[in-house]
C-alpha cells in the first residue's frame, strides 16, 4: 500500500521532474550556455594532455563538477534560491527522492533493482535508463559544438556583469571583505611568511589593512 501511494505520488509530479531534468541537462537553441561549454571544454582539453583516453573518466570529471556539486545543491535545497520557500522535512524527504533519481541518471553504474531495493530506487527505476541516454547525448552535443576561446567568454561575462551592476551592493561586499582580514590577517601574515611569498605582496595587504582601517576610524561601519 505504501509503494502503490508513492507510486501515485509519482505520477502527479512525473511531468514537473521530467522538464526539470530536461531543462539541466537540455540545450536551448541546441547550444550550451558558454559558461559550461567553455568549462567542459578546458576538461577535454586536460584530458587530452594527459593522454586519458576512458570516455568514462570525462564524464566522471563532467558529472562530478557541474551536476553533482552544482545542480543537486539546488534540487535538495531550493530555499537557497527562493528565500520564501519553507523546506519542511517531509519536504526535504521528497526533495531526496528526485535528487536521487538525478544522480542515478548521471551514474555509470547499472542498477540491478529488485523487490529488496531501496524504494526510492524502486520508484524511477524505469525511468533511469532512458535519462541515463539522455545525459550522454547531451554531453556529446555540448563536446561537438565549436570550442569557445577565453576572450568570448571574457565579453560574455563583462555583458552579464553589466545586466546586473545595479544588483551588487559593492559597500556591503567591502565591509565583509574588511571583517574577514581583520580577522585572520595575523594568521594570513604568518603564512605568507611561511611560504616566502613577494614582498610586494606584502606591502600591499598592509596597505589594504590600513585602508580599511582608516575607513572604519572615519565611520564606515
Amino acid at each position: 500500500m505504501y509503494l502503490t501511494k508513492l507510486l501515485s505520488t509519482k505520477v502527479a509530479v512525473h511531468s514537473f521532474v521530467e522538464n526539470l531534468f530536461r531543462s539541466i541537462w537540455g540545450l536551448p537553441n541546441s547550444r550550451a550556455p558558454l559558461a559550461i561549454k567553455y568549462f567542459f571544454h578546458f576538461l577535454d582539453a586536460q584530458a587530452e594532455r594527459k593522454k586519458i583516453s576512458d570516455p568514462d573518466v570525462l564524464h566522471i570529471w563532467k558529472t562530478n563538477s557541474l551536476p553533482l556539486r552544482f545542480w543537486v545543491n539546488i534540487l535538495k535545497n531550493p530555499d537557497f534560491v527562493f528565500s520564501d520557500l519553507e523546506k519542511t522535512p517531509h519536504l526535504d524527504g521528497c526533495l531526496s527522492v528526485i535528487a536521487q533519481a538525478f544522480m542515478d541518471s548521471f551514474s555509470l553504474v547499472e542498477q540491478h533493482l529488485d523487490k529488496h531495493s531501496p524504494t526510492n530506487k524502486l520508484l524511477y527505476g524505469k525511468d533511469i535508463p532512458q535519462y541515463k541516454q539522455e545525459v550522454k547525448s547531451y554531453y556529446k552535443l555540448v563536446k561537438d559544438q565549436p570550442s569557445i576561446s577565453s576572450q568570448e567568454l571574457k565579453i560574455f561575462l563583462q555583458g552579464e556583469s553589466k545586466k546586473h551592476q545595479n544588483e551588487f551592493n559593492e559597500s556591503a561586499a567591502l565591509r565583509e571583505l574588511c571583517k574577514f582580514m581583520l580577522r585572520y590577517f595575523s594568521e594570513v601574515s604568518q603564512k605568507l611568511e611561511q611560504t616566502d611569498a613577494p614582498d610586494k605582496l606584502k606591502e600591499d595587504m598592509q596597505n589594504v589593512k590600513e585602508l580599511f582601517e582608516n575607513m572604519k576610524r572615519s565611520g564606515w561601519s
